[in-house]
C-alpha cells in the first residue's frame, strides 16, 4: 500500500482543489502521530479560552494519494501532511511541516511556549522530535511492521535506536513534570503522539518487544498527558483507524464531537 505511492519526482499528480470553511485556519490532515500534534494544539489552544483558534480540519486520505492533489501541494510541496493554511490574515498564509506549524500557532497566540529562560530548552526537545521520529516511525516501523519480509539488521539497528531515544526521553523525565520542567509545551505535545504511544504499546505492536515498561519516567508522562480532554479530543480528529468512538473524519466545530453523524465517524 505505501510502496506504491513512493515515486522519485515531487509535484502534483492530479489536479484537486482543496475544501475551505468558515474558520482562520484550514487544516489538511490525518491521524498519524505527525497529525495530531496540531489537532492536540489546536484543541488545547480552544481549551484554554483562545476563540480564535478555531479551526476546519479536512481529512488527506494518504494511502488514495491525497496529498499529490494539486491544491495540497500548493500548501505543501513536500506533499506531506499535515499542511496548515492560516487566513487569519489580510492575506493567506500556508505553514507546512508539523514543528513548524506548531512553532507558527504557538507564537502567533503566545500559548504553550513555556518560561521565557526555558525557551532554548524547549525548542532543542522540539527539534529533538522532530529529527528523531524518523528512526522510530520510517526506521524500526518500516523494518518491524511494514516491510513484505523480516530483515534482522535493519530491525536490529533500528530498535536499538528507538530504545536509546526512550532512554534519552526516560532520564530527562526523571527530574520534570514535563519535558522542560513545569510547564507543558508544544514540545510535550510533539513527543506525546510518538514516544507517548510508543510506551503505551500502540506503535506497531511492538510494546513487548521494546520492554517499553522499563521506562517507567516516560509511562507516567504519556499517562498525565492522556488525561488531558484536548487532547483526548486532537487525537480523534482526522481518524481513519481505531474504535469508531474514538473517530472524527473532519471536524469543523466544537460540537462535532459531540454530534457526530455516520459520515463523520468510521464503521
Amino acid at each position: 500500500t505505501w510502496g506504491s505511492l513512493n515515486r522519485p519526482i515531487a509535484g502534483a499528480t492530479h489536479d484537486k482543489e482543496l475544501p475551505v470553511g468558515e474558520h482562520p485556519f484550514q487544516l489538511y490532515s490525518l491521524a498519524t502521530p505527525n497529525g495530531q500534534k496540531v489537532t492536540i494544539l489546536f484543541e488545547e489552544l480552544l481549551e484554554a479560552g483562545f476563540s480564535q483558534a478555531e479551526y476546519d480540519a479536512w481529512l488527506i486520505k494518504i494511502g488514495d494519494g491525497d496529498q499529490f492533489g494539486s491544491g495540497f501541494v500548493d500548501i505543501n510541496p513536500n506533499s506531506k501532511i499535515p499542511a496548515l493554511l492560516d487566513r487569519s490574515g489580510d492575506k493567506p498564509v500556508r505553514v507546512f511541516e508539523s514543528g513548524a506549524i506548531l512553532m507558527h500557532l504557538a507564537e502567533k497566540f503566545g500559548a504553550f511556549l513555556g518560561a521565557p529562560e526555558n525557551r532554548a530548552e524547549m525548542l532543542s526537545w522540539l527539534f529533538w522530535q522532530m529529527g528523531s521520529a524518523p528512526y522510530l516511525g520510517g526506521g524500526f516501523g518500516h523494518f518491524y511492521a511494514y516491510a513484505p519480509y523480516k530483515m534482522e539488521y535493519p530491525i536490529d539497528r533500528f530498535t536499538m535506536e528507538v530504545k536509546r531515544q526512550l532512554d534519552v526521553l526516560d532520564r530527562a523525565l526523571a527530574e520534570r513534570k514535563f519535558i522542560t520542567g513545569d510547564d507543558y509545551t508544544i514540545a510535550d505535545m510533539a513527543i506525546w503522539p510518538w514516544y507517548g504511544r510508543t510506551v503505551k504499546g500502540g506503535s506497531y505492536d511492538a510494546g513487548e518487544f521494546l520492554d517499553v515498561q522499563s521506562y517507567k519516567n516516560v509511562i507516567r508522562w504519556a499517562d498525565e498527558i492522556a488525561e488531558r480532554p484536548a487532547v483526548q479530543r486532537g487525537r480523534m480528529v482526522n481518524a481513519m483507524s481505531g474504535e469508531p468512538s474514538q473517530q472524527l473524519r473532519e471536524r469543523h466545530a466544537a460540537s462535532d464531537f459531540e454530534t457526530r453523524t455516520q459520515d463523520k465517524i468510521g464503521g
